[in-house]
């Protein structure tokens, strides 16, 4: 993102309205490629495909965004390559790693990798070395430290299902595989630091934290998540989770999360009331349903609905409850952002 962005994106989640409403998305592999007209495989395969598909999608938008940008990813693998799970590759489906242990008493076997050589992360940061001057050229910056969090990869090392068994039936390794995660979590985000100093935030995206209880929650979500954000001097610290919100909505500002998107399921208002006033919000759109699915005409009617039902603009980045699915077209995406300009304004 640009510093102008970035500046713009401080202001608000620092509760300063701005003059014109803010519009934003999460945009990654599972929309850049189709949209810009390639296979995910040539996405991730190729520098300078990746490089022309996310600057296509800056150009196309210049008005709208897209956070956190210039995102080197490489889907659901990224983090899961580090600890040696088996990868999986399709043309034009995301990949899928395989898990590694099959019961949380192999929890303590898990070596902490390092995120400068082990897996994919290397190719990742060795992306963004390669791109940093046609980035900068472009007038853009790297941003945002981001990684998955401790849950979202402990489900891909073991499978959701044992990871929830294993919080109810064994706490004891349930803390040892956070742990060992969470520790590398942090100097992953710390090493994407040391690589690019240009970066002031970090951005966490952990849906399996939708899919626990209250107690659960506070004992395996809240105090590992609020360690990485805590992990470097992060001006915004945002988290992702589109899975159920209303859990770890009230634990957000303990967390240290100042941006929050989440579920198309929970209204804005729900989740500003659970949250509090001084936790931003980015949505709140249905992603699938409206904004790929629905005709322009479709997405205006419900891009109205969303804001007039909230009916507030402090502390908000318009977008959609997730991030940007597959199959969203240019129009549906002007006739957000057109609506946006046109009905936030008069509220």
């Amino acid at each position: 993102m640009t510093n102008q962005q970035w500046e713009l994106l401080l202001k608000t989640v620092r509760g300063e309205t701005p003059k014109n409403p803010v519009c934003g998305f999460i945009i990654d592999s599972p929309w850049i490629p189709g949209w810009a007209g390639i296979s995910t495989l040539q996405y991730y395969s190729s520098e300078q495909i990746w490089f022309e598909a996310n600057k296509k999608a800056i150009e196309t938008f210049p008005d709208i965004m897209f956070l956190p940008g210039f995102w080197s990813e490489f889907g659901m693998c990224t983090e899961p390559s580090a600890f040696g799970a088996k990868l999986v590759w399709n043309e034009h489906n995301l990949p899928h790693a395989h898990k590694i242990i099959s019961d949380i008493s192999q929890a303590g076997t898990l070596a902490n990798p390092n995120p400068k050589t082990d897996g994919l992360l290397p190719f990742i940061i060795q992306r963004l070395v390669n791109y940093q001057k046609p980035i900068q050229e472009m007038g853009h910056e790297i941003k945002f430290a981001i990684a998955r969090g401790p849950l979202n990869i402990a489900s891909f090392l073991m499978g959701t299902t044992e990871l929830m068994m294993g919080f109810m039936m064994d706490p004891e390794n349930s803390h040892k595989l956070l742990e060992t995660i969470t520790q590398f979590t942090i100097n992953w985000v710390q090493y994407q630091k040391e690589m690019f100093p240009s970066i002031e935030g970090i951005l966490v995206l952990d849906d399996i934290v939708g899919f626990i209880g209250d107690d659960e929650c506070q004992q395996y979500a809240v105090p590992y998540i609020k360690r990485i954000f805590n992990s470097i001097d992060s001006k915004i610290n945002f988290f992702h989770n589109d899975a159920p919100g209303l859990i770890s909505s009230p634990y957000l500002k303990e967390m240290g999360v100042d941006l929050f998107n989440f579920s198309f399921e929970h209204t804005m208002k729900e989740i500003r009331e659970l949250a509090g006033p001084e936790v931003a919000l980015i949505g709140n759109l249905p992603p699938r349903d409206v904004l790929a699915a629905a005709t322009p005409e479709q997405v205006r009617e419900e891009t109205k609905k969303m804001v007039e039902d909230f009916g507030d603009t402090n502390r908000v980045v318009w977008s959609c409850g997730g991030g940007m699915p597959q199959d969203v077209s240019t129009e549906n995406i002007n006739a957000f952002k057109e609506t946006i300009d046109t009905i936030v304004p008069t509220l």
